[in-house]
């Protein structure tokens, strides 16, 4: 649904350079990204990675140009725009952007300039491959609950425990890895860390396979050593840092759930147009066209919440609600949408690799992490009655 998107940048949440970017990212995904083999993930995401470097997408995810980022700070918009088109081409291509954006946005947010020079260069340019190290066997939505320790001792901390569902696990260059310093109880007492992966005591314990292949792992810390310079920001906020990055790169989830959606139209009206049957198309009966019409409204619906979200964090106004309203939306209604595509190839959509079985599979995880529906509708219905005690005082 190539027209839609164009369409969409039309709207007033966007610049021309917005628009522009939708151009220039829409060809170039054309020509590199539909012929890029799977076969070997690990090898398939090093290769994305430094292909979106060299051609300067990755950019865009790092905040500051004196650190090679596209602007001195993230435009969440430009994000979401590159979320969106490389998701309709190839879920790893957006998998790799993605994380290369949310491994770093810590030391983008709160980084000194040593961490800045040292990483965000390499970063952008695809010479680094970053993740972002905040779940635990037992904190995964409740993020204050993690226990990993980093106790300090003279000029370092030593981190000991276990990370896990940790994108780009194992072939990472580094980790910004969240830990219990215990400066306060809870959410108060958590500190973030910038981990080079050949530290000694880090360990991949394992390599984790899902329904849509990327590269995860789980993590183990046995007495891993890290100078006090691997600090990343002030002691005792982590959790701070974390939920700003996540309020970053939350609504892009929700724009790379809008690329996949409309992908899957593409993919539905292809059918309907082209299927024949009791000698017309599959297009000619009225079930399908209220199925391409309720498809269409989960999409535009979606666009305009993801697109409200971004326009609000780049005028520097608080996002959370709108954020989590987005994610929330866009990718349940990515499932909707993709499943009835699915319904639509019929027995075709459900043969393994064709286009919307792929679909099928890419969209599941993306209602889970990065905050689960679930979580996404505690934060919202929390901040309906903050707001409504806030204007009944």
């Amino acid at each position: 649904m190539a027209d839609a998107f164009t369409d969409a940048l039309d709207w007033p949440f966007f610049e021309e350079r917005h628009r522009e970017l939708g151009r220039r990212i829409t060809a170039w995904a054309a020509e590199h990204l539909d012929h890029v083999g799977h076969d070997d993930v690990d090898a398939a995401c090093r290769h994305l990675v430094r292909e979106l470097g060299a051609a300067g997408w990755l950019r865009y995810g790092v905040g500051g140009t004196a650190y090679g980022g596209h602007g001195d700070t993230i435009d969440t918009r430009a994000v979401c725009v590159l979320r969106e088109v490389l998701a309709r081409h190839s879920g790893l291509a957006d998998f790799a952007l993605a994380m290369q954006g949310l491994g770093s946005g810590a030391i983008t947010l709160a980084g000194s300039d040593a961490q800045k020079e040292r990483y965000l260069p390499r970063v952008a340019a695809g010479e680094a491959l970053a993740a972002f190290a905040l779940s635990e066997p037992d904190a995964g939505s409740d993020v204050a609950a993690l226990a990993l320790t980093a106790r300090a001792e003279k000029d370092f901390f030593i981190l000991d425990g276990e990370k896990t569902w940790i994108s780009n696990g194992g072939i990472a260059d580094f980790y910004v890895v969240f830990a219990r310093t215990g400066e306060a109880p809870g959410a108060r007492g958590i500190s973030a860390f910038i981990v080079d992966a050949d530290t000694p005591g880090l360990k991949i314990a394992e390599r984790i396979d899902v329904i849509a292949p990327h590269p995860l792992a789980r993590l183990r810390f046995d007495g891993a050593r890290v100078p006090r310079s691997a600090l990343l920001g002030n002691p005792g906020e982590g959790f701070k840092l974390a939920m700003r990055t996540l309020d970053i790169f939350r609504t892009s989830v929700a724009a790379a759930s809008l690329g996949f959606a409309r992908r899957a139209m593409d993919e539905g009206l292809t059918r309907a147009a082209s299927r024949k049957m009791f000698g017309q198309t599959l297009g000619d009966f009225q079930l399908t066209q209220a199925k391409l019409a309720q498809m269409a409204l989960t999409i535009d619906s979606a666009a305009l919440l993801v697109y409200r979200a971004a326009w609000l964090r780049d005028q520097g106004k608080p996002v959370t609600r709108e954020a989590a309203l987005a994610k929330w939306h866009a990718s349940e209604g990515a499932q909707q949408v993709i499943d009835a595509a699915v319904q639509l190839w019929g027995g075709r959509g459900v043969q393994s690799n064709s286009v919307v079985e792929q679909l099928y599979r890419e969209i599941r995880a993306l209602r889970i992490y990065e905050g689960a529906t679930e979580v996404q509708q505690l934060i919202v219905g929390r901040d309906l009655l903050k707001t409504h005690a806030r204007e009944a005082s």
